[in-house]
């Protein structure tokens, strides 16, 4: 190939441009699912750039306040829910939020949207001082009640088997938005200069196994037995343990690579840390596409009951074999406890 045939090379295929092709594979192909996809696309950028620039402009750092989670809030996680709430509000397509940043529902005032949106506008936050990647994490139901008026309850809390689309953006040595409508996982990878996302990582499918273990081994004291004991085993096989702190890093990494996330309840914390909403079920609805596997250990992720918006439950997520080796050491925990 000489150098005029190099130049002359196409660029890619749009983030738009992709999901417009696309648009009759969702259930209702009326164009909104397909508009509030681009909304959230708009704020990733606009949340990049302020990512950016953050060591510039005094944007790092704490901001003074805790969350409905009672984390520390950072300044630029107070800015990305403030990017995403206006772009999905703009937008029109959504008629209610629910934000790990905002203790209630957040209603958009588009009465006639037909879609509620969960979302974590920065995971990872404490990390932005640190310049280690952190991510957006988002899902997408069709609202169950009536159009018309304000969003409800019924419609922020429905299982994860009834998303409509799921996906995060990770920001790190370069920005990605994955997202899935459930027809596949695709990954599209910022282009600044052009201000495009470009498809980069078509129909992306997660190894079966891995050798990476993602897990903070710092709360090992308060892991239950077989937990415990599946961690002993991923050592014994030889396994690398690889832990960020950051859940989209991890997870972006293992689905890529192969390998299992894990964050357990623990003694302390029976319930784990993530949140179900809009944390463990879209990462679950895009493994689960990828052909991987999310559960409690007990139970598949996706139909786990919500009781309320900021419902906290143990995710293991990742590689279906590995997936279900844990399965198998946490079976075994209860059937000695059953047997004592």
């Amino acid at each position: 190939m000489d150098n005029h045939d190099k130049l002359a090379l196409p660029v890619g295929t749009t983030l738009d441009r992709f999901i417009m092709r696309k648009q009759e594979d969702f259930p209702y192909a009326t164009g909104e699912l397909s508009q509030l996809l681009r909304d959230i696309a708009l704020a990733a950028k606009i949340v990049n750039r302020e990512i950016n620039r953050s060591g510039l402009i005094d944007i790092a750092g704490a901001y003074g306040n805790r969350n409905v989670q009672g984390e520390d809030q950072q300044k630029l996680d107070v800015i990305a829910n403030i990017r995403f709430i206006r772009a999905l509000r703009n937008g029109g397509e959504v008629c209610t939020i629910i934000s790990e940043e905002d203790e209630d529902m957040i209603q958009t005032g588009n009465v006639q949207g037909k879609y509620v949106v969960a979302i974590d506008p920065l995971d990872g936050s404490s990390n932005i001082d640190v310049n280690v990647s952190i991510g957006t994490i988002f899902s997408i139901y069709r609202r169950v009640s009536p159009t018309g008026s304000e969003g409800t309850a019924q419609d922020c809390l429905q299982t994860g088997t009834h998303q409509a689309a799921a996906g995060y953006v990770i920001y790190g040595s370069s920005t990605m938005m994955v997202y899935t409508t459930g027809n596949g996982v695709n990954g599209f990878t910022y282009e600044p200069s052009l201000g495009e996302f470009f498809l980069s990582h078509p129909n992306i499918q997660t190894p079966t196994t891995g050798k990476v273990y993602s897990v903070n081994e710092g709360l090992s004291e308060y892991f239950s037995e077989g937990m415990k004991n599946y961690v002993s085993y991923c050592k014994e096989e030889g396994y690398s343990a690889r832990y960020i702190g950051s859940l989209v890093a991890d997870f972006h990494r293992n689905l890529l690579k192969g390998g299992i996330y894990m964050y357990p309840g623990t003694s302390k914390v029976p319930n784990g840390k993530l949140r179900l909403m809009y944390e463990c079920n879209p990462l679950a609805f895009i493994v689960e596409q990828a052909g991987g596997k999310s559960s409690n250990g007990r139970r598949r992720t996706l139909e786990l009951e919500p009781t309320e918006t900021h419902v906290r439950c143990p995710v293991f997520i990742g590689s279906t074999e590995m997936v279900d080796k844990l399965e198998e050491f946490l079976a075994a925990e209860v059937l000695q406890d059953e047997a004592k």
